[in-house]
């Protein structure tokens, strides 16, 4: 699996880290972006509703991904 590194202000990811209780701020980013996603596939389950034009535009490759 690909990864991706990014820069976060260290004080959010001291909070995500006591509210989730972990260790890590790899665990902790990864603890909210799970639940992010998991909230998004229960609102679809829920309305029947899935923005499909998000997903396109998600799985388009960026300007410098393009051949």
């Amino acid at each position: 699996m690909a990864k991706v590194t990014v820069s976060l202000d260290a004080e959010l990811a001291v909070e995500v880290m006591v509210l989730a209780g972990v260790n890590s701020p790899q665990d902790a980013v990864e603890a909210v972006v799970r639940d992010y996603i998991a909230r998004g596939h229960r609102t679809e389950a829920r309305t029947g509703r899935t923005d499909l034009r998000l997903r396109e535009v998600a799985e388009e490759p960026k300007d410098d991904q393009r051949g």
